[in-house]
């Protein structure tokens, strides 16, 4: 348990960007579903669009440190390979 009033107020912070992370990792999640989801419809276009959408979410995601950047960038790079692949 926290004792000094710096790490109370720490402790309240860290719940603090929890919620914000937590947040901004599902947005992520969803986006990506959302890709994957345009996938296999078949759609190319529709496809496209989703993962030039969740590119910037991603990086985003990078930038201010919820998901590692090499992580990103195989997911997106796994991800333009299906959308490629779509006929």
């Amino acid at each position: 348990m926290a004792n000094s009033p710096q790490s109370k107020k720490r402790a309240r912070q860290a719940v603090a960007r929890t919620d914000v992370n937590k947040a901004r990792r599902s947005r992520i999640r969803t986006f990506i579903r959302k890709v994957e989801e345009a996938i296999l419809t078949g759609d190319q276009a529709v496809a496209l669009a989703a993962l030039r959408a969740a590119q910037p979410e991603m990086m985003r995601g990078v930038s201010k440190g919820v998901i590692h950047k090499n992580t990103a960038a195989r997911k997106m790079s796994r991800l333009a390979a299906r959308v490629k692949a779509i006929n």
